[in-house]
């Protein structure tokens, strides 16, 4: 008997003794959403590509996001149905939904899906329009503002319904004749780059293979126990079925996003693009009004599957990483400061609108800007967001270089350097980096950058 109490008394200063610490975190999640959709005659694509302004609004816009809690300070995700967030208008974003979570700005991830019939805010270059006396425009600066207080509202308020979160899902199913690369090889053998988002139609890019994509839809899912709360899809595809129309959409992404929340309205439903600055549904859409529902559904099947397909693990961990990433500007003729202020007096108001965009980031770039790439490391999975209109490769190496977990890449975070292309899209010449493109070659850092987010040693 005395034997018995002695090992019970050792075993209880030992349990004494181990720091709170050592407990497995309490997760929670809370789920926001918040219309986005601009007002009748405001600019979409900022007014820098062929895109009227705002004649009629076909679907409405969302920003959907989460905020876990549980770790060391709150982590907050949300996606928004517009095509870019750039320079202070990003900082903005982050800033204001940072104040509602109470947390840091670097620990909010902000993510464009790319739609074009939408808008594209950067403040700095709205301002410069206006300073220059340009008639391009931009943006609505007080629509602007007005949109991110009422997300940062609606992010406010969620926190109240903050659910508890015990376990992490993963899922993940192959999608066709969905999704092709820019680059593909014609008839005659000529490398080529003009499969844009809309050109199946020709012959040359239709009859032409997929090239390098990658076919897998990715769910991310949030639970708690065996009831789900929240599930995020991610594909790499850019989310034009056809646009330049004025005719605000959220488009074939949205429209999936959709009718996989009517399915179960009891799990917070968000999409956000992958890392697809050089694929398309190019191949496999004519442009034509009646392929939206055709791939609205192709979406709509592969995330219904990946669903489907999703195995749970108990969550016991959120790791935070966002190591920084410095991204060159161009100054090669046509992207000097000197070139770019020259384009504001152009009789071209897109000419104007670019010449703005491009000086808005040079400003910050020359003094130093640097971006980031932010993950979150859950263990068995790990979700990361890259900037801009980063090319697929980057995805590719996330995924290879943690063969060890589900890796979800994102696209879009900071969009001010437009495409980031690798050194191979350089090297061959790839007309996609003329521009829109307001960075140089980036492979090196970038890739530096990503093995640092995933905390890749060797």
């Amino acid at each position: 008997m005395l034997r018995q109490l002695v090992l019970l008394f050792a075993w209880w200063l030992v349990a004494a003794s181990t720091p709170l610490a050592a407990a497995e975190p309490v997760f929670r999640l809370a789920t926001f959403s918040c219309d986005v959709t601009p007002p009748l005659g405001h600019p979409l694509l900022a007014g820098a590509t062929v895109a009227p302004p705002v004649k009629r609004i076909d679907d409405p816009l969302f920003a959907r996001g989460f905020v876990l809690l549980g770790g060391e300070k709150p982590l907050v995700l949300v996606s928004v149905d517009w095509c870019e967030i750039r320079n202070d208008a990003y900082d903005r974003w982050r800033d204001a939904l940072a104040e509602a979570a109470g947390t840091d700005r670097k620990r909010v991830l902000v993510t464009a899906i790319h739609q074009h019939d939408v808008p594209l805010p950067d403040l700095e270059a709205q301002r410069i329009l206006e300073r220059h006396g340009a008639k391009g425009k931009i943006f609505d600066l007080e629509f602007h503002e007005k949109t991110v207080q009422a997300v940062a509202k609606a992010l406010r308020e969620s926190l109240a319904g903050a659910r508890t979160i015990t376990h992490l899902g993963t899922g993940q199913a192959t999608i066709t004749d969905l999704v092709s690369n820019r680059r593909f090889v014609d008839a005659t053998g000529k490398v080529r780059f003009d499969r844009s988002s809309m050109s199946g139609g020709k012959t040359a890019q239709a009859d032409a293979g997929e090239g390098l994509v990658d076919p897998q839809l990715k769910t991310l899912s949030f639970w708690n126990e065996e009831t789900p709360v929240c599930a995020l899809s991610v594909f790499a595809i850019h989310p034009m079925s056809y646009w330049g129309t004025g005719w605000v959409t959220c488009d074939f992404p949205g429209l999936a996003r959709e009718r996989r929340q009517a399915d179960d309205p009891n799990v917070f439903q968000i999409y956000a693009s992958g890392a697809s600055g050089n694929v398309t549904a190019g191949k496999f859409n004519n442009g034509k009004p009646e392929n939206r529902p055709i791939l609205t559904n192709k979406l709509y099947v592969g995330m219904q599957a990946a669903w489907k397909a999703t195995k749970r693990q108990r969550l016991t961990a959120a790791t935070f990483r966002a190591p920084p990433l410095r991204l060159e500007p161009r100054n090669d003729p046509g992207y000097t400061v000197e070139d770019l202020t020259r384009m504001l007096s152009h009789s071209d108001t897109r000419k104007q609108s670019l010449g703005a965009l491009g000086l808005s980031w040079r400003k910050r770039a020359d003094a130093g800007h640097v971006l980031e790439i932010p993950a979150i490391d859950f263990g068995p999975a790990c979700l990361m967001l890259l900037p801009g209109e980063s090319y697929l490769e980057y995805q590719l190496l996330a995924q290879k270089l943690r063969p060890d977990a589900f890796v979800v890449v994102m696209g879009y975070g900071e969009s001010a350097p437009g495409y980031v292309g690798t050194d191979r899209a350089w090297d061959e010449n790839d007309g996609n980096l003329t521009d829109w493109c307001w960075v140089g070659r980036s492979e090196a850092v970038m890739t530096k950058a990503i093995r640092a987010a995933l905390n890749v040693k060797n």
